[in-house]
């Protein structure tokens, strides 16, 4: 009587708890894992935004503020979360150059800027490499402005199409 009483105790304790654990493990994944996947962000999709910025020139130097194939800013580097080349650390001054100049660490850096940033720009209910295409070049906040209000708008539109084109 008393082993059938114990396990039943131990039946109703331990019940709860694989869903207990569960949801615990859900909820710190989550928390460990914050960023959002970006399910349309595809090696074609990066090459198409690589090829908008400079025509994908992976000698760009950096000129202006912005540097590598990607055209990247200081800022734009530190709204991504500061990526950094293995074994560099991002308090160095010129890491964010670095990076930005390596295609694969720049893609890091775009990466962390779209999960943050990336949104339905143009308002078509989809958002895909277009709308991260706009994110670039309007910036996070203002990436529903209409690319083709500006003559580097217009070039970047353009260079998209060619681009998206290519792939098909």
């Amino acid at each position: 009587m008393l082993s059938t009483l114990c396990a039943t105790m131990i039946v109703r304790i331990c019940r709860p708890v694989p869903l207990l654990l569960l949801t615990v493990l859900v909820f710190w994944s989550h928390c460990q894992n914050h960023r959002i996947f970006l399910p349309n962000l595809s090696e074609a999709c990066f090459r198409c935004l690589c090829y908008v910025s400079t025509k994908c020139d992976q000698g760009a130097t950096c000129r202006g503020g912005y540097c590598g194939p990607f055209n990247i800013s200081r800022v734009y580097w530190v709204d991504a979360g500061r990526p950094v080349l293995p074994e560099d650390d991002p308090e160095r001054n010129r890491a964010w150059e670095d990076c930005a100049r390596s295609y694969d660490c720049a893609q890091t850096i775009i990466l962390g800027y779209l999960q943050r940033f990336g949104k339905d720009c143009n308002s078509d209910g989809v958002t895909d490499c277009f709308d991260y295409m706009m994110v670039n070049g309007n910036g996070g906040y203002g990436c529903t402005a209409p690319l083709a209000d500006t003559a580097n708008g217009r070039r970047w539109l353009a260079r998209y199409d060619e681009c998206r084109y290519s792939l098909q």
